[in-house]
């Protein structure tokens, strides 16, 4: 598989020959502030051995343009040697060095070295994104994690800069204009984990020190950095607080030093993903600086990310998966660490499993229903195919199986397990054996089947109770069944699991509340599972199968149980368990076994009771969801009309200045559609308007603002005032979505053009026009698009970047022209393009899947 789209076969085979030494990195990067400049200078040497003398191999680069290759101190013709992604070389020796100069290009699409320019000041910045093989956009490489070795970076930059990387800066040479930051070698790492980082960022330091076991102190130096713009809204003390509580905790747990020096955060711009784990040296995005007041939700989750990275310092960073077929052995582990330890390590966030339940798992389910599904250790054939896996499998459904797995092999052998395993395998690579050898040891259970059942197959099962009462009202058999998943294999015959479960029963206390009456934990094995702890019990109100969130699955309920949901869900006294119940009637709804005007209805009568703001602002996407793909066209409008007349009530009645306030007025702007409510958001801009307690601030005017383009209710030129008013990167990306969401053919036009008839725009503005393109009102407008889509689909994957390429995919898929006609158009691709790209038809089989999906749910809507 020659060019770009590196093989696992290709990665085995260097593998097998060759070892790394040391990387010794060179970029001068004194072009970056001239927007004229395209590339950087990169100068790479690279000392590596052979087993086999005298073979051949290749090292990785995507750059314009080779100055000169030396192997061993012979010139190769870079005109004979390199293809645009790879330096052909020939007869190595026992050991090697290898020379590279070459001119890499800087980036706008998140990919390699990306610059940008800051409108609000005109400063330049520059950081590295390089997962998962983005490295030889920078420097040449041998682009596989399992080739680990030191990095020796230094970086020529304006003199004005500073430069981080992922090892503490050893010296600094002036020179005139410009400065050169000698770094000190790094440990043994993977090529997609080095960074750099440089710009005039502002910085805030703090340290964290720690006395080891052996009586000497360990000191952490601590940075936080962001643009000079973003400084007056950086609440760097609460970064750098989370910041600390995480060392302190994964210190206790994991009983291994933190193996990196310092430990930089970096919040940068026009960022694809949310961080990224590079040893040292963590990157952002830059939207968890926030510029108005946001929810406590919004806390929560930035804590919850920075625990996160912070876990990938041991899981994937110190120890890293061999390829990406074992991608989980870091994501699910810092995917559930994230959450355990808001928790662990005392942080003021007290609902991280309540937020995994309702949040991380709905992803999960979503990807696990797909035709496309894996198990969570994958089959990953080639870098494409990589770059799609790090999805709801790989994290979320990892995560929620890793904490089934604590509670099945204990907590204190799981983490005992784990210090094993990176005393074991410390800065090398492993695979799912060496993981489950070590919880095998320390737990003293054979894990093979478990791994079979949940690790190595595909799909979720569906658990639903079934109740048999006598004339009494009392349970004379209440048994746990269970659908299958996908996926079956020998460990898990049927597509059937082992479950550890626990079975809540709900009845009304002298308040009203539902609380919980009784609790049975049993484990759920095969189609159907008795529970005879609770015969001759009265039959409760609530049977919630599942309680606690103990294990990944659907839940259904029985039919009187349904009912006391239709008339109390928001009557669950338990946080979680009400969580999991919302969960429960979105899956229905999502399967088309509730009609989504029933679930419209539970959201308008129950969303103003609950308590958790994460929850809350789920509910509100699910419910416009509910109403853009699910109900019945004929009731569409109606759906529409609802969501805003009571997005208006609830807010209205929400505490003045509070989260809830502010997260119905965010609902009221994105389902405002009739005169009554655009008036009131025309009103609140103007200040014309008021409503006690709400502050209409920045982020909150570009919300309104939104709605009244889409409603073809703003002016270019009063967009235009406001980004005058906001000359900000936030500003851009907002207006430039304002202005693609305007219920004009011009609009859409426009939109589509300056996506695919250029590649100049940036990342961020490539999501910001497909976002306004795509309203839900305007399917009309969008309509012709449909058959286009289809036609430019080879061409986008060839001629794009991947990431792009993504974006472009999912972000044009004609979604909203919900009928058999998009449905048969999907097909007709399909099974006219057998030979495109695999990563390409994945994406498309999904977006396929979404619209059948959304068919079977009207259709279950208009029954």
């Amino acid at each position: 598989m020659p060019g770009k789209n590196l093989s696992r076969e290709e990665a085995r085979q260097r593998a097998d020959i060759l070892e790394v030494d040391g990387y010794r990195v060179h970029l001068d990067v004194t072009s970056a502030p001239d927007p004229a400049a395209a590339t950087f200078r990169s100068s790479t040497t690279i000392r590596f051995r052979c087993s086999r003398p005298g073979s051949a191999t290749f090292v990785d680069l995507l750059a314009p343009a080779v100055r000169s290759v030396r192997l061993n101190g012979r010139a190769l013709d870079p005109a004979e040697v390199f293809d645009g992604a790879r330096v052909a070389l020939d007869d190595l020796a026992a050991e090697n060095v290898l020379e590279v100069e070459a001119d890499c290009a800087y980036s706008r699409t998140g990919e390699g070295l990306h610059r940008f320019t800051d409108p609000a000041d005109g400063e330049t910045y520059l950081y590295t994104h390089y997962e998962p093989a983005d490295a030889r956009r920078v420097f040449a490489d041998f682009e596989q994690p399992d080739l680990k070795a030191p990095f020796t970076f230094s970086v020529t930059a304006p003199a004005a800069w500073d430069v981080w990387s992922n090892a503490v800066h050893e010296r600094i040479g002036d020179e005139g204009a410009a400065r050169t930051w000698e770094f000190a070698p790094t440990r043994p790492i993977s090529t997609y984990l080095t960074a750099v980082v440089a710009g005039p960022y502002h910085v805030e330091r703090d340290h964290y020190s720690r006395e080891l076991p052996d009586g000497s102190t360990l000191e952490i130096p601590l940075s936080a950095l962001c643009r000079k713009s973003l400084a007056r809204y950086f609440d760097a003390d609460e970064i750098l607080g989370v910041t600390k509580q995480g060392l302190e905790y994964f210190h206790d747990e994991f009983d291994y030093p933190y193996p990196f020096g310092k430990y930089d955060q970096a919040f940068v711009p026009e960022y694809n993903i949310g961080a990224m784990e590079n040893p040292g040296c963590v990157t952002f995005r830059e939207e968890f600086i926030f510029r108005s007041k946001v929810t406590e939700a919004a806390y929560e989750g930035r804590a919850n990310v920075i625990l996160h990275e912070m876990a990938h310092m041991w899981f994937g960073d110190l120890v890293t998966m061999r390829w990406w077929d074992d991608l989980w052995l870091k994501e699910s582990f810092a995917d559930f660490m994230g959450s355990y330890a808001l928790l662990g390590a005392k942080t003021r966030f007290h609902s991280a499993w309540i937020t995994f339940a309702n949040q991380r798992k709905a992803w999960a389910y979503r990807q696990d229903q797909f035709p496309t599904t894996h198990p969570i250790t994958a089959d990953i054939r080639d870098l494409e195919d990589a770059k799609l896996n790090f999805d709801g499998i790989t994290y979320a459904k990892g995560a929620s199986v890793l904490k089934q797995l604590v509670a099945y092999v204990g907590r204190d052998a799981f983490f005992e397990g784990a210090r094993r395993y990176f005393k074991r395998h410390a800065y090398g690579n492993t695979v799912l054996g060496d993981l489950l050898g070590a919880l095998e040891e320390t737990s003293g259970r054979d894990l093979t089947a478990w791994a079979g059942a949940w690790l190595q197959t595909a799909g979720v099962n569906a658990l639903t109770p079934q109740l048999t009462v006598d004339a009494e009202g009392r349970i004379t058999e209440l048994v746990v069944l269970q659908d299958g998943a996908a996926g079956d294999t020998a460990s898990a015959p049927g597509g059937l699991r082992p479950h550890r479960v626990a079975v809540g029963c709900y009845e009304r206390d002298s308040d009203g509340a539902l609380v919980r009456t009784d609790r049975i934990e049993l484990d759920v094995t095969g189609a159907r599972t008795v529970v005879p702890e609770l015969a001759g019990r009265p039959r409760p109100a609530l049977v919630l199968v599942n309680d606690d969130d103990l294990t990944y699955c659907k839940i259904r309920f029985d039919s009187e149980s349904l009912e006391t949901l239709r008339t109390g869900l928001g009557d669950i006294a338990d946080g979680l368990a009400r969580a999991l119940a919302w969960s429960a009637v979105w899956n229905l709804t999502r399967d088309a076994l509730m009609p989504a005007r029933d679930y419209v209805a539970l959201v308008l009568r129950f969303a103003g009771q609950e308590s958790n703001i994460g929850v809350l602002q789920s509910l509100h996407q699910q419910a416009k969801g509910a109403v853009d793909l699910y109900a019945d066209p004929q009731w569409r409008a109606e759906g529409g009309r609802l969501l805003a007349e009571g997005a208006l009530r609830e807010l209205r009645a929400a505490e003045p200045g509070g989260d809830h306030q502010l997260a119905w007025a965010r609902f009221l702007a994105q389902t405002a559609n009739g005169s009554e409510h655009l008036r009131l958001v025309r009103g609140l801009l103007a200040g014309t308007a008021r409503i006690d307690g709400l502050a209409v601030d920045q982020e909150l005017r570009w919300s309104f603002w939104l709605a009244l383009a889409a409603a073809g209710e703003a002016t270019e030129q009063e967009l235009a005032a406001e980004l005058a008013a906001d000359n900000t990167a936030s500003g851009r990306r907002q207006h430039t979505q304002c202005l693609a969401a305007r219920p004009t053919a011009e609009a859409k036009a426009a939109a589509w053009s300056a996506v695919l008839d250029s590649d100049e725009l940036p990342n961020a503005l490539v999501e910001a026009q497909i976002a306004g393109f795509g309203q839900a009102g305007q399917r009309e407008l969008t309509a012709p698009y449909a058959q286009r889509y289809f036609e430019l689909l080879e061409r986008v994957w060839a001629e794009r970047t991947i990431e792009i390429a993504m974006r472009i995919v999912g972000g044009f898929f004609p979604r909203l022209q919900i009928t058999p006609q998009t449905l048969a158009a999907a097909d007709d691709w399909l099974t006219g393009h057998p030979e495109a790209a695999p990563a390409l038809r994945r994406l498309v089989l999904e977006c396929r899947d979404d619209l059948a999906r959304a068919l079977r749910a009207q259709a279950c809507d208009g029954a």
